[in-house]
């Protein structure tokens, strides 16, 4: 088997990617065949991380919007994640793979305290890290919470699973002209205003030079495909834009 390219990685995944092709909440086989595929990078001898959002459940943002208090609203929807890494784990240790949950909001009943030397040494064992409630602040959204622990983890590279194939010209659903970028700098992923990340998630990664790979979550085997250094999805980083 073909030597994994990165060794240490992190995962963030959308909330909204656990509901399947429902319109809210947790779909089990979704959540099985994500916990498959984790398992597959595992067994090639890679350190996993995850981050989760809350969408599916809560979004903050959309909270605020409704005249909800933006603080409130978030704290919401990083207890959301917490539900949704409880969930990943379950699936997780189904099909023994070991996994521990750190929460940036103290929940000792179901989830470890974020303790970062901790979770370098889970990974080290080779346990599934998935860290839940953002950062632990209102105002900073998961993507951003998925760039702060990739750095804190010393990761080499961050996952973005999506629902496409990579970052387009356009969006590929109205224009059909739209080409996928092979290759993007962090420069211009903020000039452009492409919807990768949020601004702050991907200044970090640049400050950081923490490279980035957005690519299709719903292509069974892809996160694999990846590790290995596959042509999959977007590379985000120090380097020259190149449009496949």
């Amino acid at each position: 088997m073909a030597e994994p390219k990165y060794k240490r990685i992190l995962l963030k995944l959308s909330g909204e990617a656990l509901m399947g092709e429902g319109k809210y909440g947790i779909d089990t086989n979704t959540l099985s065949q994500i916990a498959s595929e984790v398992k597959e990078v595992i067994e090639l001898g890679v350190e996993v991380a995850l981050v989760i959002g809350g969408g599916n459940i809560f979004r903050g943002v959309s909270g605020a919007a409704k005249g909800m208090d933006r603080s409130s609203a978030d704290y919401m929807g990083m207890l959301a994640t917490v539900i949704n890494s409880l969930a990943l784990q379950d699936a997780l240790e189904k099909i023994d793979v070991s996994t521990r949950v750190q929460s940036a909001i103290e929940m000792r009943q179901v989830a470890e305290p974020y303790i970062r030397r901790r979770a370098s040494r889970h990974l080290e064992k080779h346990r599934v890290v998935i860290f839940a409630a953002g950062t632990g602040n209102p105002f900073f959204t998961t993507d951003t919470a998925a760039a702060l622990r990739a750095m804190e983890i010393r990761a080499d590279v961050m996952l973005k699973a999506t629902k496409v194939d990579g970052v387009y010209t356009a969006d590929p659903m109205k224009d059909k002209s739209a080409r996928r970028y092979a290759t993007l700098s962090y420069m211009d992923v903020l000039q452009k205003e492409l919807k990768v990340m949020d601004a702050t998630a991907v200044s970090l990664c640049m400050d950081n030079d923490m490279p980035l790979v957005v690519f299709d979550l719903t292509s069974p085997g892809n996160v694999l495909r990846v590790v290995k250094g596959e042509d999959v999805g977007t590379l985000v980083g120090k380097i020259p834009t190149n449009i496949a």
